[in-house]
């Protein structure tokens, strides 16, 4: 392919040596072939995951995670060696990850119940592992390994070669794209924000001291959706400059910046995806170093800059008409049809908060004015680990109440990319304190909940206990009645139809994975909902009684003027 020079000539810039013709010493090009190798090999896919998910996307009825998950990936080699990456920025770690990281836990009855005394060895046991930065870039370090064993080869066998022009254009397209859509799947998170939901009820009735970190800075982002907004606005601005090579600098300083904090950030609150964030740092400086020199004379020095590129020529019709195709393509996929997407996941199915609406008469907080337990009253004492101090019935299909008994924090942040309800954690991950939530199925006709713990690290005793209960468990779960089910109604259909998705369907169609979960079944009795009286089996076997009386709470802060979901 010939070459196009946008500038050729170097007269009059003081002293710049911009020849095009000029040979590059042996240095630079060893570092070039260097350099090629490694974010060819930082921006090119290699999960087989990948590449079946974007030939079996069905563009007929499309989720937003469809298109995120072409956007999101990272060099993940070490996966070729048998070992794990590190969590990207919305990843989401299950319960069952975290159990086998920590081992099973000895401090647990065979019952499940935990021994007084021990519940604090317990709560510190689910806090997040502690990072080591070697291991968090292993993937990056065997990049460049690849690359630097690559660029002797290619130093042996390219030695006639005076320059590499045209590949470096070629492999700045590359870059530029893969920072470009990544950056976008991230901003259009934030521009509809969902990333950082506003707190749900139980959230803003825990003390802040049971918030980890992590989740301290996710809600504190969360609480200002539209400073989320702008985060979402400087995003997506940085990766559509980044598609335009005129405008490329100005995306990539841009993206190094905003990302920059995002990674400081991370470090800062063990956030725990410091590193994908660093890698569109990384992705953003490669594209930026070839201009720092020229602005360096321009904006330090005050001299006359011209800027020199050369590129290859598309002047050829087949040339020009393929490369505005494949440009037009990306817009459409990545402006038309992410928007859309996001649109419906921000108006009928937020990712990290339940989609499906709550019983509406239920919903609000509630101060335990009795409670039962099989038949014997339990009077109010913050000290009681048995009985409830507070009830919130969400918007959704979640209750929440607090015990006087801590339980193993769920360290991750909520995210990743469940379609069940009872599976979107971020209510109860990075929370202590004795915060329960508990997934409800409702059925309305005969004013049953049937309830399960949303907290699996806090359920399982290692996946010794779990395998044990795995086998004791029944072939098939009936502890929901074929009747009550018929009254409760098919949950993948239980959002509005414009977001139902091939993706919502596929994975409603599988088995879910057997987790043993804390279950309760109440019967709920109720007029208006200012009084509620849940009676029924606890998650301890135990019959319990507890009744319940609504109250406004007042917050200081103000209720949120972007809100995510239909409920």
């Amino acid at each position: 392919m010939s070459e196009i020079k946008q500038q050729d000539t170097a007269k009059g810039l003081a002293g710049q040596q911009t020849a095009p013709n000029k040979p590059w010493s042996w240095q630079k090009k060893f570092g070039f072939r260097l350099l090629f190798i490694f974010f060819l090999a930082m921006s090119i896919p290699f999960s087989a995951n990948w590449y079946k998910n974007v030939f079996t996307l069905d563009w007929s009825r499309p989720h937003y995670r469809d298109l995120y998950d072409i956007a999101r990936f990272q060099p993940s080699f070490l996966s070729l060696f048998g070992g794990q990456r590190s969590r990207d920025i919305t990843d989401s770690p299950s319960g069952d990850e975290g159990t086998r990281k920590n081992g099973p836990k000895k401090n647990k009855t065979e019952n499940g119940t935990v021994k007084k005394g021990e519940a604090k060895n317990e709560s510190a046991a689910g806090l997040p592992p502690k990072r080591s930065f070697l291991a968090d870039y292993a993937d990056w370090g065997i990049a460049l390994l690849f690359a630097l064993a690559g660029a002797l080869i290619w130093t042996a066998i390219g030695r006639k070669s005076k320059s590499y022009h045209i590949l470096y254009y070629w492999i700045r397209v590359v870059v530029r794209y893969r920072a470009g859509i990544g950056i976008i799947g991230f901003g259009f998170t934030k521009l509809f924000p969902t990333q950082m939901p506003y707190p749900s009820l139980g959230l803003l009735n825990s003390n802040f001291g049971d918030f980890t970190a992590q989740k301290i800075y996710w809600l504190s982002v969360g609480v200002v959706p539209w400073y989320q907004v702008f985060g979402g606005v400087v995003e997506i601005a940085a990766g559509a400059m980044l598609f335009f090579r005129k405008t490329t600098t100005f995306g990539a300083i841009l993206l190094a910046a905003a990302l920059g904090d995002i990674t400081f950030v991370n470090y800062a609150y063990d956030g725990g995806v410091h590193v994908y964030a660093f890698y569109f740092v990384i992705l953003a400086l490669f594209l930026a170093a070839d201009d720092f020199p020229k602005l360096y004379n321009l904006l330090i020095l005050e001299r006359h800059t011209v800027p020199f590129r050369i590129y290859p020529d598309f002047r050829k019709p087949w040339l020009k008409y393929s490369r505005i195709t494949l440009k037009l393509l990306t817009f459409v996929i990545f402006f038309g049809v992410l928007t859309y997407t996001e649109i419906i996941n921000f108006k009928y199915d937020p990712y990290k908060q339940p989609a499906t609406a709550g019983v509406k008469k239920l919903r609000g907080n509630y101060h335990v004015s009795e409670f039962k337990i099989n038949g014997e009253l339990i009077p109010f004492n913050p000290l009681d680990s048995t009985r409830w101090q507070e009830a919130t019935f969400e918007n959704w299909t979640t209750l929440t109440f607090k015990i006087n008994r801590p339980v193993l924090i769920d360290p991750s942040n909520g995210g990743g990319s469940p379609m069940r309800d009872i599976q979107r954690t971020f209510e109860i991950s990075g929370v202590a304190g004795g915060q329960r939530a508990f997934h409800y199925y409702a059925d309305t006709v005969d004013k049953v909940l049937y309830l399960q713990d949303k907290n699996v690290m806090a359920l399982r005793g290692g996946r010794k206990g779990a395998d044990k209960a795995k086998e004791a468990q029944p072939k098939e779960d009936n502890w929901i009645s074929k009747t009550a089910w018929q009254h409760i109604g098919d949950e993948n259909k239980m959002i509005d139809k414009a977001a139902w998705s091939t993706r919502r369907d596929r994975e409603f169609e599988e088995k879910p994975r057997e987790v043993k979960r804390h279950r309760m079944v109440l019967k709920y009795d109720t007029t208006d909902g200012s009084r509620v009286i849940l009676s029924g089996i606890n998650e301890r076997k135990d019959s319990i009684y507890v009744v319940l009386d609504r109250y406004d709470r007042k917050y200081v802060l103000p209720k949120s003027s972007l809100n995510a979901g239909k409920y």
